[in-house]
């Protein structure tokens, strides 16, 4: 019984040891078991699924934001508990040396250790559930109030997530035990003991890794700048990342030690007391620094382009809605120009009377009605600039380009700017160089029918059309409506039975409120079931109508469940930043301590002590964060073009959005920096 009890009193003494250490990894596996259990609770909360009639999707979006957000946080955990696992392993090589010296084997030094692992679950994930349990309703709240959705009543226990949470970090702490289990195992108690002792030697610069750290690191810069379109975007994205990713580690782990044994051998610059003790320290022990500030460097960069981003997006919300849906009411048809009956053509001025007519009808003033007509076609770009109705032939690079064509005088109802267009310029959105050829190519014959090109006399900063599409856009303003005519005739002969219908859109602007627009909605697919409705309008397609109301619903639910799962991801990001720089610091704390004390016997003033740890830490701590602001820098380019595919077109709100999280980062940043010093100095000062 004694054996029995002395293993988990030894595992508590431990634990109560070593609380510098195992206090804020506790707590923050706490607000990991915690964030994942509400992310969990929110997705199998029944009254979030039954959200209201008027909202079909809005238990799409909360599901689906949340389940990436499951994925990305215990991705995340994992990589987190394994990455402290180690600093807190390495602090206490020597106590457990100490215990197999002392007599322990190393079976009873695992079942310590097992003990302590069944402690720090019991803390981390019991409170981590608690917590979520206390935070689930607040967080309800704050993500419905986002997604503009109302919020269900009730406290909901999701039975199912906690065991689900609790398994997963279960199972978390189980692997971290092993790989700690494993290396007792083939430990040496001596080597265990002196690990403290053992210095790290001089690193080598070395110049393949430096040569791939630059090149990679230029080659991700190179393809973010270079990003033209949103599809671009999407498809380079990853590829531009992960090469900065590399050339981050290769940046720390070569090039870092290339650039500190250049300020080495400036004299004037090292042979200070706080540069020399500092650059010294970072040199010999940079093969341990450089992966900590690599992964410094990349959470801090994640965590400003997710809330940059999102911010943005939600910010700009108004914006997309105003491109989306310019009138309270937006009517589209679709119409082929030449019907198999020329008799009786679509009427444009009958269809838009006929709508205005019915609204009206129902006691519904119509304040402002406008029209704009568009054609839209897909092409492919070739190599020597110029597009093609072939769009998968050989002679195409990239991806099929959607191309809209619409007039002057729908440009001007639609953005309120004339243009003064000639015969054969053209206002362009999307496209480069001076001039724009279309060659109206059979597809799969190769035969060309003719060319149709236009001197570029504007590029349009914002896409004017209101049709959004995960593709890359070019939209092309001609003069007149009758060089639209002629190109879908143009286009027509080109796809044969494939070609494109006209697209005619109404906007009504009316005085009444939301309420009134859904039942003016619901009347009006009453009144369409009577084939006589549509009577005198001529032939068509199909039509149908969008209410901004709906549409502003759908994208602040969008736009919102963005920033929630910004934000969240974000804090994680942050706790996990802020815990990998204090174990850092904590751990070379203690390595620098009896050097510090060496130095201090030997005439080091505490001034001069206080003013080498602040350097030191300066350069660590503010190193990542500096290379992280360079790769917002180049990212931004991408983050824009990736927000255009959501209709965002705002520069300068994406600019501020992202200038001001920056902004509050450092400074958040820098308050880590004086609580990490002031720790860091007590370690290391001589009492």
């Amino acid at each position: 019984m004694r054996n029995a009890s002395l293993y988990p009193a030894l595992a508590m003494q431990s634990v109560r040891n070593n609380r510098k250490f195992y206090l804020p990894y506790i707590l923050a596996l706490l607000g990991d078991v915690a964030a994942l259990y509400i992310m969990t609770a929110l997705v199998k909360d029944p009254g979030t699924e039954n959200l209201t009639p008027g909202r079909p999707n809005g238990y799409m979006y909360v599901k689906t934001f949340m389940d990436i957000g499951m994925f990305i946080a215990f991705l995340f955990s994992a990589i987190f508990v394994f990455y402290i696992n180690g600093f807190l392993m390495k602090q206490r090589k020597k106590e457990l040396g100490l215990y197999n010296i002392l007599g322990m084997g190393k079976s009873h030094i695992a079942l310590v250790l097992a003990v302590e692992t069944v402690y720090i679950g019991v803390l981390g994930i019991g409170g981590g559930i608690a917590v979520g349990l206390l935070l689930h309703k607040l967080v309800t709240l704050v993500i419905h109030q986002m997604l503009g959705m109302p919020v269900p009543l009730g406290f909901y226990i999701s039975w199912d997530g906690m065991a689900q949470t609790a398994l997963l970090f279960a199972l978390l702490l189980g692997a971290a035990l092993l790989v700690n289990l494993n290396r007792v195992r083939v430990a040496n108690p001596i080597e265990l003991l002196r690990s403290g002792n053992v210095g790290e030697r001089e690193p080598r610069t070395r110049w393949l890794l430096t040569l791939l750290g630059v090149g990679t690191l230029g080659a991700g810069y190179y393809i973010a700048v270079k990003t033209k379109t949103g599809v671009e975007a999407i498809m380079w994205y990853f590829v531009a990342v992960f090469l900065v990713i590399i050339g981050t580690y290769c940046l720390f782990t070569a090039v870092s030690v290339f650039i500190l044994k250049a300020l080495r051998a400036n004299k004037s610059f090292y042979y200070k007391t706080s540069h020399f003790i500092g650059v010294s320290g970072m040199l010999y022990r940079m093969k341990q620094n450089a992966v900590g500030l690599a992964n410094i460097c990349i959470l801090c960069t994640m965590v400003m382009v997710m809330l940059s981003g999102t911010l943005s997006l939600y910010l700009g919300t108004e914006d997309i809605i105003r491109q989306q849906y310019p009138g309270d009411i937006n009517v589209k048809v679709y119409y082929v120009p030449d019907p198999e009956d020329p008799e009786d053509p679509f009427d444009p001025e009958a269809m838009l009377s006929l709508q205005k007519g019915f609204v009206e009808s129902q006691g519904v003033t119509v304040t402002k009605a406008w029209t704009n007509r568009e054609l839209g076609f897909g092409a492919g770009l070739r190599a020597d600039g110029t597009y093609t109705t072939d769009r998968f032939s050989d002679g195409t690079v990239g991806s099929v380009v959607s191309m809209t064509v619409l007039s002057e005088a729908d440009y001007t109802a639609l953005t309120g700017e004339a243009l003064g267009l000639k015969p054969g310029e053209a206002a362009v959105y999307g496209a480069a160089g001076d001039t724009l050829t279309i060659r109206w190519t059979v597809a799969h014959e190769g035969r060309e029918l003719g060319q149709s090109t236009f001197s570029v006399v504007k590029k349009l900063r914002e896409d004017p059309t209101s049709s959004p599409m995960i593709a890359q856009m070019v939209t092309v303003v001609v003069p007149d409506e009758e060089t639209v005519s002629e190109l879908w005739e143009l286009q027509a002969e080109a796809y044969g039975v494939s070609r494109s219908n006209m697209l005619w859109y109404a906007h009504l602007d009316v005085d009444c409120d939301e309420a009134m627009l859904e039942t003016l909605e619901a009347r009006y697919e009453e009144a369409v079931e009577d084939d006589s409705f549509y009577d005198g309008t001529g032939s068509w397609y199909s039509s149908r109508w969008d209410l901004r109301s709906e549409g502003a619903a759908e994208t602040y639910g969008l736009a919102g469940g963005f920033l929630f799962l910004g934000i969240f991801l974000g804090f994680i990001f942050i706790l996990a930043t802020v815990l990998i720089i204090y174990y850092k610091q904590i751990s070379e704390g203690y390595e620098d301590k009896e050097r510090f004390e060496i130095m201090q016997k030997v005439g080091l003033s505490r001034g001069e002590v206080k003013r080498s740890i602040h350097s030191q830490i300066l350069m660590v701590f503010f190193l990542p964060i500096a290379v992280a602001s360079v790769h917002i820098v180049f990212d931004f380019n991408m983050v824009e073009k990736l927000l255009t595919l959501f209709s965002l077109n705002n520069t300068r709100l994406t600019a501020l959005c992202t200038a001001g999280t920056v902004l509050v980062f450092f400074l958040a940043y820098g308050v880590v920096y004086l609580l990490t010093a002031r720790t860091y100095y007590k370690i290391v000062e001589r009492s």
